[in-house]
């Protein structure tokens, strides 16, 4: 088989984390087979990334909330819109499609580039080729309907002036839309630079919120409907003895709790 070789700036190589974390069967969490048909497909040495098995983890208890959390929109809203946005080589689509959602995956362009090698066409699926900063794309969605937004592993990689323009612009675009992102405290996001795995790519973190009702105050009608802690999630016990405990003692001291966790908005 030839292999597709990779080649992405040290931003868009974060994208090879989550999938390299959703590629392992052997997480009692969740587990991609598309993620892990990719990895068998890409010329890349993903040891390189060094990616800690907490890391795999966490990214996998934040793609199963996500899908959740898509899934039970779609239940509200069958006919919903859903953009994710910094979609990288994610397969929520189609694991959690209900037949009727329209679903846009915005990304840079060459990751876009690479994910048409992998994923099929579809009559409701559609591809956005943008920085998520580059507000523009906006426009190219039809939305007549309900709208979910997610970006997973994203905002933490903007600074705090794009997200608020990113913010304001879904509110004025898709008035009443959900956001769902995952985001790093102040202080996580200032001391993610150390994480192995960023250290690998060189990608950096620019931004960190400590309290999520701060969004509320960029404009009027923005409302917090969940704030979720990793520490919540009632799938721990199928983790191993040692990270049961790991866990209970984190969601012990809050801010070890609020590093990471998962913000649910009404704009």
């Amino acid at each position: 088989m030839i292999k597709t070789k990779i080649a992405l700036t040290p931003e868009q190589e974060t994208l090879l984390i989550p999938l390299y974390a959703k590629a392992q069967p052997e997480n009692p969490l969740f587990f991609d087979p598309h993620a892990r048909d990719i990895l068998n497909q890409v010329d890349y040495d993903f040891a390189r990334l060094r990616v800690p098995y907490k890391t795999v983890v966490l990214v996998c208890q934040r793609a199963k909330k996500l899908d959740a959390a898509a899934r039970a929109f779609l239940a509200e809203q069958s006919n919903g819109v859903v953009l994710h946005l910094g979609c990288g080589l994610d397969s929520r689509f189609w694991r959690v499609d209900n037949g009727q959602v329209e679903w846009y995956d915005l990304d840079m362009p060459p990751v876009i580039k690479l994910r048409q090698r992998f994923y099929p066409d579809h009559g409701r699926y559609h591809l956005l080729a943008s920085s998520v900063t580059d507000l523009e794309w906006v426009d190219r969605v039809a939305a007549n309907r309900p709208v979910l937004v997610v970006a997973e592993g994203l905002l933490m990689y903007l600074v705090e002036a794009d997200v608020k323009r990113l913010v304001l612009r879904l509110r004025e675009a898709f008035p009443g839309c959900r956001l769902l992102a995952d985001v790093f405290s102040r202080l996580a996001a200032r001391s993610a630079t150390h994480h192995p795995s960023l250290k690998q790519t060189g990608a950096s973190i620019g931004w960190g919120i400590d309290d999520p009702h701060q969004v509320e105050g960029w404009t009027p009608g923005i409302r917090l409907l969940e704030e979720w802690y990793f520490t919540q999630d009632r799938n721990l016990d199928r983790l191993s003895l040692g990270y049961r405990l790991a866990y209970k003692l984190a969601g012990a001291f809050n801010v070890v709790r609020r590093a990471h966790r998962i913000v649910y908005y009404q704009l």
